[in-house]
């Protein structure tokens, strides 16, 4: 009997678990630069007339800078955050 793939939606499968290793960093620096690239401009500029057009180009800007700095720094991070955590998965 075999065992049946899980999908994500219809007919499309999951990623294998080794994909995790781009698709959680692709996901946090998606979030992370939206919300810090809108906070600091509505800060900055307050609210106007078109000001999501102009949050949403400068967040693709941020997002492309922020994804592959993210995805090189994060074994670095963990690295360094094992320092004070035991990184050993529970029994």
């Amino acid at each position: 009997m075999s065992k049946e793939t899980p999908k994500i939606i219809g007919n499309i499968s999951k990623l294998s678990p080794r994909w995790a290793l781009i698709v959680v960093p692709f996901i946090l620096s998606f979030l992370m630069s939206g919300i810090i690239s809108f906070v600091n401009m509505l800060r900055t500029l307050g609210w106007f007339d078109g000001f999501m057009t102009l949050w949403g180009y400068n967040w693709m800007i941020s997002w492309a800078i922020a994804f592959p700095i993210v995805v090189t720094l994060l074994p670095f991070v963990r690295k360094f955050a094992g320092l004070f955590v035991d990184m050993r998965l529970p029994k």
